[in-house]
């Protein structure tokens, strides 16, 4: 059973926080996704995280950012990045989503710009 009031907790907490972060298209950070409904990307553990790559900024407090996983399983709306933290990530985008960039916790690195640019590619394809 998902634990939601604890997400609420911690919602409300990233809620009220004073956010002054400099990103980029490329880098690729822990973000709050926190719990959501049915088959929508979760958080990790108790911290409710998941490293994510953001895909384009739309100013000092939105992004777009696609959710990463560790799992191998092939579907065309993933796409394979390489090693992030020396895990193999895969970019899952049936989840690519606009978040307020209050969720974005730290810069974890930088996707290559070949790999970004295949990625973009399948992006700009989905629509």
């Amino acid at each position: 059973m998902k634990d939601f009031d604890n997400w609420n907790i911690k919602k409300k907490e990233i809620h009220i926080k004073e956010v002054k972060l400099y990103y980029h298209p490329r880098e690729i950070w822990w973000c709050y996704l926190g719990l959501n409904v049915g088959c929508e990307q979760d958080g990790s553990e108790k911290k409710f995280l998941r490293p994510v790559i953001i895909i384009r900024d739309f100013g000092p407090s939105s992004c777009l950012i696609v959710p990463l996983t560790k799992s191998t399983k092939k579907h065309p709306l993933r796409v394979s990045i390489g090693k992030v933290e020396n895990n193999e990530a895969v970019a899952v985008l049936s989840q690519i989503k606009v978040i307020d960039t209050k969720r974005l916790l730290e810069k974890i690195g930088v996707l290559n710009k070949d790999n970004y640019s295949i990625l973009r590619k399948t992006v700009r394809n989905l629509f």
